[in-house]
C-alpha cells in the first residue's frame, strides 16, 4: 500500500487543497471589493462522510468552443454564496472586514492541516525506522 492510500493523508491533502482554492477565491473577493455589482463568493467545505460526486464533462460540438470551468472557481469543490450582507448603493456586497477575518481562519486552518500532515509523515518515518 502506498503512503498516498492511506484516508487520512489523502483527506488531509483534499483539505489543504480546498484550503488553497478558497484562498484565491477569498483573494478575488477583495480585489473586486470596488466593482460595482460584485457579489463575494465563498467555497463548500468538503464532506469527508460521503464520496465525492462525478464531474460533469461539458461536450464541445464545435471546435471553436472555449473549455473551462464554469464559474464560480473550481471544479472540485462546490461554491456557497452567502445571502447575510449588504450591499453598497453601487451594487457591491463585499466586506472587507469579513473577508479579511475568513482570510485569517482560513490561513490558520491551512497550517493546522499541513502541521497534522508533516507530523503523520514523521510517525510513518519513525515507525518504519528511517529516521
Amino acid at each position: 500500500m502506498a503512503i498516498s492510500d492511506l484516508p487520512i493523508l489523502s483527506m488531509l491533502r483534499t483539505k489543504m487543497h480546498w484550503h488553497q482554492a478558497r484562498q484565491q477565491l477569498l483573494a478575488e473577493n477583495v480585489a473586486n471589493a470596488d466593482t460595482p455589482k460584485f457579489r463575494p463568493r465563498d467555497l463548500a467545505a468538503p464532506d469527508f462522510g460521503r464520496p465525492p460526486p462525478r464531474p460533469v464533462a461539458l461536450v464541445a460540438t464545435s471546435p471553436l468552443h472555449l473549455t473551462g470551468l464554469a464559474a464560480g472557481g473550481s471544479a472540485r469543490f462546490g461554491t456557497a454564496r452567502e445571502s447575510a450582507f449588504e450591499t453598497r448603493p453601487a451594487g457591491n456586497a463585499v466586506s472587507l472586514e469579513d473577508e479579511m477575518m475568513k482570510v485569517a481562519a482560513n490561513q490558520m486552518d491551512y497550517q493546522a492541516a499541513t502541521t497534522l500532515y508533516s507530523r503523520s509523515l514523521g510517525l510513518l518515518k519513525t515507525a518504519i525506522g528511517k529516521r
